[in-house]
């Protein structure tokens, strides 16, 4: 029977961001945003944490090589850190940067980086969550689309 477990790397980055929707006017989205709705931005030192799930291979004893997820998670954070989310993230341009969607953002652009990346035969591991802290006291968790069983 396989044994399967559960990895979890931390990556931090810090980025600016203006809580704004394309899809309200000025007052509607001050209404909902206050002072995160700022024109001049405001920024966070995030915490991410990505985890992934899957059978511990008996030869290595691993779900997956921490370097590999090392890598894949370095390259998303090199292009959000220090940087402006809503201006240098082509993903932000028609969306709010809320946390949440920063989680999608950071799951779908991981899963495309380890599929191409991961130094392995055979990809046993599977991304499972994102979760990110935006603050000490908020953090969000993503865990993909949900499938119907």
């Amino acid at each position: 029977m396989p044994h399967y477990s559960y990895i979890t790397r931390c990556e931090s980055f810090s980025a600016a961001h203006r809580l704004h929707s394309p899809l309200m006017n000025a007052e509607d989205n001050l209404a909902i945003y206050g002072k995160c709705n700022h024109p001049n931005s405001h920024g966070h030192n995030y915490k991410v944490e990505v985890t992934m799930k899957g059978k511990v291979d008996p030869v290595t004893g691993m779900v997956i090589n921490i370097k590999d997820l090392k890598e894949c998670l370095q390259v998303v954070m090199e292009n959000l850190d220090h940087r402006n989310l809503d201006k240098d993230v082509e993903y932000f341009f028609n969306k709010p940067s809320t946390t949440e969607n920063l989680a999608i953002y950071i799951w779908n652009e991981f899963q495309k980086i380890y599929m191409v990346h991961a130094n392995a035969p055979v990809r046993t591991a599977r991304l499972y969550r994102v979760k990110i802290y935006e603050t000490d006291s908020n953090h969000v968790e993503y865990m993909g689309e949900e499938t119907p069983e």
